[in-house]
């Protein structure tokens, strides 16, 4: 199993969101496509504004925001992460990241692991090839501070998790330590 969806299975876990037994390839619901949609858009616009401000460090919590949250649909589903390469050069326009995120985004609203995968390769991508940035270290403090929120909160359903989740707090983990120079 993938490492960043073992840490994503460990979180719906904690927080008793219902997932399928990893193997099973359960299909998802039009309306769980519906609101993973939503989460993915979400992040991918918060993606978008911090390109747009220039900021690393934003640019990669949104990344990892946003593969978080197509981990968590392939993790619903009990699907592992399928390899599926990227084609992607930078051209020196942010605009085509942006068109790029945008389509990978929207491929997702087919429910189908191979798209919800193709999203996280190109997260990782993006941070590696664009920001030149540790993915793997931003993910897992991205996530230990999800935990972290999680039980401090003492909450124990999705719904208020993915509400913590998505709040901006002043303690969000520092990721500038994750970009190299």
């Amino acid at each position: 199993m993938n490492k960043h969806l073992k840490l994503v299975r460990e979180f719906h876990q904690a927080c008793s969101y219902p997932q399928a037994e990893h193997g099973s390839n359960q299909h998802l619901s039009d309306m769980a496509v519906i609101v993973h949609q939503s989460l993915l858009m979400e992040a991918g616009s918060a993606v978008l504004d911090a390109l747009k401000a220039g900021e690393m460090a934003e640019i990669l919590a949104g990344l990892v925001d946003l593969a978080y949250r197509a981990l968590s649909a392939i993790a619903e589903r009990g699907d592992d992460v399928a390899e599926r390469p990227v084609a992607w050069r930078h051209d020196g326009f942010v605009l085509s990241i942006a068109r790029l995120l945008s389509d990978k985004i929207n491929n997702c609203t087919t429910g189908d692991t191979d798209h919800y995968s193709e999203l996280y390769a190109l997260c990782i991508q993006l941070s590696r090839g664009f920001l030149n940035a540790d993915f793997d270290k931003a993910f897992q403090c991205v996530h230990d501070h999800n935990l972290y929120k999680l039980h401090k909160s003492g909450v124990s359903i999705y719904g208020e998790a993915d509400k913590i989740r998505r709040e901006k707090l002043l303690n969000e983990p520092d990721l500038t330590e994750c970009l190299f120079e």
